[in-house]
């Protein structure tokens, strides 16, 4: 905890003394008041954590959990040299640079020029001054304060304790590391980001398919970005801080030495867990608008009342369970009577891109995800389909045989990074209504399936089907998901 004391000295005892000898002499008089001085300004009083503080220099919002600011951020009109607008506009790293430099430093030329200068000099501000400067008491239109005023003081505590200057550290021509050891780098990569970036860091793509944007394309891209992100981690995610995890700036640079030798794009088509992320939302996975209006097969069943995007889903017809009608979704509100996808297993590849591609039936066509992503879809179709009937129970909607401590295991090595060890990190319903990991677990056991083997579309979730675990891995997980809590 950091506090700033600002006291009033007063002259009080020097007065009286005086006073009294004055009275030796001559005669009393009534003392006149002196006029009054200004209000001594109030105690500040800042605590907060570094980590978050870090996380808050770039989507605060996110990190907050607010609303994105509207509009411009207010500064932004004194420059016309970045032609972003909206939410980058708010984020501090598009003024003042990841490496903190501004105009000085990464973003002293390129798309991101602003003329705005770094933040080196907060380390040397009170905390009153500090946090004039982020409220917007100092400067109106420098007004912060919408993320809150304990987030305030987490960034102002990143700013004044945690700011390095990478310069020695990185080579601003060719953006390579210097001095690190990617050897160390890469056991701390293979003890802490395997898990959720994988071994050769393609589990998540910042991009999408047409831009894929991979942690080893971050490292050659942007080191300043990967080492800020590294040691405070990303804004509304649970992704560990190096900061908190007590690593050396030297350690990072050796990670970032050995993320600089990671690929920077994934081999092309045949992606099993790709697939498994385009038989839900595949627009999102693809990184395209969602399609307008509902699926032209929607028409020809009446029992399933949805309407617009939620008609283009492969599982809102075929069912998480890839059965159809004959499957959990034979019945109640997602009932369409529509056959499960098992038949496709059974077919040729250039047979499914038929179908898949409106060539078979006009009112069935998916050439919109693009030719990858159909080689991905028809090969999950055809070599990742299970039969879930024996392992769950369809009444009781659990597995019928599981480990709930090696689930337990599992859970804590793969998934409390982003679930949190409870299931409640990330609310995917609402306050009204939520729905967190125990809730779909319970809820809903084969979509649960699904997503620990394949992912979720447009998220950086890792897919078990690229960790090596088994259809009874994914079990046990489920097993153990189903004693989270539910709300």
């Amino acid at each position: 905890m950091r506090i700033v004391h600002i006291h009033l000295r007063t002259l009080a005892p020097l007065s009286l003394g005086l006073m009294v000898a004055l009275g030796a002499c001559t005669a009393p008089e009534t003392p006149t008041a002196p006029p009054p001085g200004p209000e001594p300004e109030p105690e500040v009083e800042l605590s907060g954590s570094a980590p978050e503080g870090g996380r808050l220099y770039d989507r605060w919002w996110r990190e907050a959990g607010v609303d994105q600011p509207p509009g411009d951020q207010p500064l932004w009109s004194s420059q016309s040299t970045n032609t972003r607008t909206g939410g980058d506009t708010w984020r501090c790293k598009e003024c003042h640079g990841w490496d903190y430099q501004g105009a000085d430093g990464a973003y002293g030329s390129g798309s991101h020029f602003t003329g705005f200068p770094g933040v080196f000099g907060s380390s040397g501000l009170s905390d009153a001054e500090l946090l004039a400067w982020l409220d917007g008491s100092a400067n109106a239109d420098h007004d912060f304060s919408a993320m809150g005023t304990d987030s305030l003081a987490n960034l102002a505590t990143f700013l004044q304790e945690e700011l390095v200057d990478v310069a020695p550290f990185i080579d601003a021509e060719t953006k390579a590391a210097i001095g690190g050891d990617g050897q160390a780098g890469a056991q701390l990569y293979e003890g802490n980001c395997t898990a959720c970036h994988g071994a050769d860091g393609l589990l998540i793509n910042f991009g999408d398919d047409a831009e894929p944007e991979y942690l080893g394309t971050i490292a050659l891209d942007n080191p300043w970005e990967f080492i800020h992100k590294v040691r405070a981690g990303q804004p509304g995610t649970a992704m560990p801080a190096a900061i908190d995890l007590g690593w050396t700036l030297q350690q990072v640079v050796d990670v970032l030495t050995f993320a600089q030798t990671l690929p920077t794009e994934a081999s092309v088509g045949g992606s099993v867990s790709e697939g498994g992320k385009l038989y839900d939302k595949w627009w999102t996975t693809v990184g395209l608008d969602t399609p307008d209006g509902d699926n032209p097969l929607w028409a020809r069943q009446s029992t399933n009342e949805r309407s617009g995007g939620d008609t283009w889903r492969c599982k809102e017809c075929h069912g998480w369970d890839y059965a159809g009608a004959d499957g959990a979704y034979g019945s109640g509100s997602h009932f369409t009577g529509f056959p499960g996808v098992f038949g496709a297993q059974d077919k040729s590849a250039e047979e499914l891109l038929q179908m898949l591609s409106g060539e078979v039936d006009a009112d069935h066509d998916y050439s919109a995800m693009g030719p990858e992503a159909l080689t991905d879809l028809i090969t999950f179709l055809k070599e990742a389909l299970v039969d879930l009937a024996p392992v769950i129970d369809a009444s009781a909607k659990a597995p019928v045989a599981f480990d709930a401590g090696h689930g337990q295991e599992l859970y804590s090595s793969a998934c409390t990074a982003c679930h949190g060890e409870d299931g409640r990190t990330l609310n995917f319903g609402d306050d009204a209504e939520p729905e967190y990991l125990g809730t779909i677990a319970v809820d809903n056991p084969w979509e649960f399936v699904h997503k620990v083997r394949f992912g979720q579309p447009g998220e950086g979730m890792p897919a078990s089907e690229d960790t090596g675990w088994t259809l009874q891995d994914v079990l046990d997980v489920l097993g153990y998901a189903q004693t989270l809590p539910t709300e």
